[in-house]
């Protein structure tokens, strides 16, 4: 009788150890399942914070391109006509932009991708 006792407590104790586990294991897996709902959520936002702040970036860009176009269209035509030749106007303008290009690309390049670098990583991590 007290061997059948002994394997009536150890089967008690397995399914109690069974039971157990399988409740680890519902808790993990909901653990889980929370932590990557919670990555998704996080990524979703970071996003929309970057895309949200770029957009208004992006038109005021759009606006500021669309004048500085029509002031140097304006500019090539002015100075084209005290030139005597319209396309004289243009060669100066573009030639300037050209310098100016050259400038930036040989002594600001690194500045300027910093910035960029620094911006865009401070909004990721904000």
């Amino acid at each position: 009788m007290n061997g059948a006792l002994r394997i009536i407590i150890n089967i008690i104790d397995m399914e109690e150890k069974a039971k157990l586990v399988e409740s680890l294991l519902e808790k993990a897996t909901d653990y889980s399942k929370t932590s990557f709902e919670l990555i998704k959520l996080k990524a979703l936002d970071k996003t929309s914070d970057v895309i949200s702040s770029s957009i208004p970036h992006s038109v005021v860009f759009f606006l500021i391109a669309s004048c500085l176009l029509f002031v140097n269209l304006g500019l090539a035509f002015w100075i084209g006509e005290i030139l005597g030749n319209t396309f004289f106007g243009f060669f100066v303008v573009a030639g300037f932009y050209g310098v100016a290009g050259l400038i930036i690309h040989f002594f600001m390049h690194k500045w300027l991708k910093k910035r960029i670098y620094n911006y865009f990583v401070k909004q990721l991590l904000k």
